[in-house]
């Protein structure tokens, strides 16, 4: 009976641990790439949607490189375009750019590691192949 009990104990303190590890809060470094995943996918979803307006061709392409130093400038550009005011995507998309570049300039300032300054690349990024669904 006590083997049981001992495993029964070593099951609970696993699941404990991986109940635990699922809820743990996000680090700064975490909520800044999933962010800025987020912004690209919607930038993306909106290119392509049926919302095309004139201006949303105009936008400045918005493909974002958490780990590239040139990423600030661009979210600095993105949000002071100043057209699409009346766009409700777009706006929603800016508010989105400004929250990630103050969570990157205030609150993860230190938490943050730039592993280049290549301009070009956020404008001309080398894509993963796409994998067939």
């Amino acid at each position: 009976k006590l083997p049981t009990m001992k495993m029964l104990l070593s099951l609970i303190a696993l699941l404990s641990a991986a109940l635990l590890a699922n809820t743990a809060p996000p680090t700064c470094y975490s909520r800044v790439l999933s962010l800025s995943k987020e912004i690209t996918e919607s930038f993306k979803e909106l290119q392509t949607s049926k919302v095309v307006d004139s201006c949303v061709e105009t936008l400045p392409r918005l493909y974002l490189d958490i780990h590239n130093y040139c990423v600030l400038a661009k979210l600095r550009d993105f949000v002071a375009y100043p057209r699409c005011e009346r766009v409700l995507e777009v706006s929603e998309l800016k508010e989105k750019a400004r929250s990630l570049y103050t969570i990157m300039i205030s609150y993860c300032r230190r938490d943050l590691v730039f592993l280049t300054d290549d301009c070009s690349a956020l404008e001309n990024p080398i894509l993963p192949p796409i994998e067939p669904s």
